[in-house]
């Protein structure tokens, strides 16, 4: 019988915190309705910024990336052959692992990009690009790399980036 008064006692008590008079109360706030807020977030970040939810549900709201969808998914295109290390959409950060290239194994690559903007700019997009090449001791030490290429990368993703705004026009 003593065995069977705490699994009872912990029913009544788990039951009775689920009792709705226990819960709060709505606070009403000032915040405009939500047509004036999807006009507003809709004028603040734009047409081109990527949401996440599919639909919404009535009293939800999207989850808006602080990044341009066209600049985000031409990025993750331009470097898909590489392996994602991480990649935060909200952030607008991409970081690959190392990449070896299958002509030159003892190199290897490492790419960083930063999405700044919400809008299509070319000063909306930083890439940095890390190489390592072997030593004689089998060591990775850092290599040098062209400045060109960096420019030429982020010149790559810009006009993927931009073909794709047109094709969604």
């Amino acid at each position: 019988m003593r065995y069977l008064f705490f699994p009872i006692l912990f029913l009544v008590f788990g039951l009775s915190a689920c009792t709705s008079e226990f819960t709060q109360p709505e606070l009403k706030t000032d915040e405009p309705s939500d047509d004036r807020r999807d006009q507003k977030l809709g004028k603040f970040l734009g047409e081109e910024t990527l949401t996440f939810g599919g639909p919404k549900k009535r009293g939800e709201e999207d989850t808006v990336l602080g990044v341009n969808s066209h600049l985000w998914r031409a990025s993750l295109d331009t470097i898909s052959f590489m392996p994602l290390a991480s990649a935060d959409p909200f952030g607008g950060v991409i970081i690959t692992d190392w990449y070896s290239p299958p002509q030159s194994p003892h190199e290897r690559l490492k790419i960083n990009i930063f999405i700044l903007d919400r809008q299509l700019r070319s000063d909306g997009l930083k890439v940095s690009i890390f190489r390592q090449e072997h030593d004689k001791t089998g060591r990775w030490v850092e290599g040098s790399i062209d400045p060109q290429t960096v420019r030429d990368l982020e010149n790559a993703i810009l006009s993927r980036a931009r073909h794709y705004r047109t094709a969604t026009q």
